[in-house]
């Protein structure tokens, strides 16, 4: 049950990460990466703090601070420069993709480092779940910018340090609560990045926000970081980092439905196909495939 459970919240993390992906590209437009990550994380922290506190929930260990800062710095600071960066050169659909080799390099690199086990089951369900995203991209992968191979290498490397992430810090959610682990670790990563983003005079094009950036501001810090990120420790805590990284082949889907909802672009067969085998390459990837014995069989086989 509890494995159950990290791979629904995977998915939903997942599912909410792709909706955050058309509030970046929106406000890409208008203020650089610093800033965008400052807002994203410097929000969601100040939504958890409080949250943490009144829940009493355990915080890592003394021996466990340089590590949970460390990752913090890599996930909630290198990762969205990286993420936010490459959207500039890069389009949404290009770049949604490059982020679906997020399973591969986690079941690559988990297995180098001897954290998890690399079966066909799970290699099988990674691929067909990658294909699935490029099938529900298809069209939009042919108009791609001057440049955009720029921003699919900065997204790969966006990819690469969530699933350092994900690996290193498994072990450190479970000897603390995923809530206290993600609010220690984001407060790392926007300690980092509002200073860098102040001193770089990032905040300046703030003064002509609207109400629409304000609001897309405030949907990128409540659910595309203190949501999202929340709901991917509670998954990295019950299940392994390779099943928890598939997930992220939803994030594409997400976001060309969300764009379907509110830019009307036209959901065509590309995108069900796509769906379908997205689904199916996680349900392969998350599952035993051992039926379980009968426990009449069980008994006879004893001594």
């Amino acid at each position: 049950m509890g494995e159950t459970l990290g791979v629904l919240a995977a998915v939903l993390s997942s599912a909410l990460g792709g909706t955050s992906i058309g509030a970046t590209r929106y406000l890409v437009g208008n203020i650089d990466p610093l800033a965008i990550g400052s807002f994203r994380f410097g929000i969601g922290f100040l939504l958890l703090l409080p949250l943490t506190l009144l829940r009493g929930d355990r915080w890592p260990e003394r021996r466990d601070w340089a590590a949970a800062v460390a990752l913090g710095i890599l996930f909630f600071a290198l990762f969205p420069i990286l993420f936010n960066a490459s959207l500039i050169f890069t389009t949404a659909a290009r770049g949604a993709l490059a982020l679906s080799t997020l399973p591969l390099l986690s079941l690559v690199i988990g297995a180098a480092l001897g954290a998890e086990a690399m079966t066909w089951r799970k290699s099988i369900g990674v691929v067909i779940a990658t294909l699935g995203v490029a099938v529900a991209l298809l069209t939009d992968l042919t108009s791609a910018p001057s440049g955009a191979w720029r921003g699919d290498l900065l997204m790969v490397a966006a990819a690469l340090c969530m699933a350092l992430y994900g690996i290193w810090s498994k072990p450190l959610i479970r000897r603390a609560s995923p809530l206290a682990f993600t609010t220690m670790s984001m407060a790392a990563g926007a300690a980092c990045l509002i200073p860098l983003a102040y001193v770089r005079g990032s905040f300046a094009p703030v003064a002509a926000f609207g109400a629409p950036q304000w609001l897309a501001a405030f949907y990128l810090g409540a659910f595309g970081a203190a949501l999202t990120f929340y709901l991917w420790a509670f998954a990295l805590e019950r299940t392994t980092p390779t099943r928890v990284a598939i997930s992220v082949t939803v994030n594409p889907v997400t976001a060309s439905v969300v764009g379907a909802w509110l830019l009307t672009e036209p959901l065509r067969w590309n995108l069900a196909a796509g769906i379908v085998a997205v689904f199916a390459g996680i349900w392969i990837a998350t599952t035993t495939g051992e039926r379980p014995r009968p426990a009449s069989a069980s008994a006879s086989s004893q001594p």
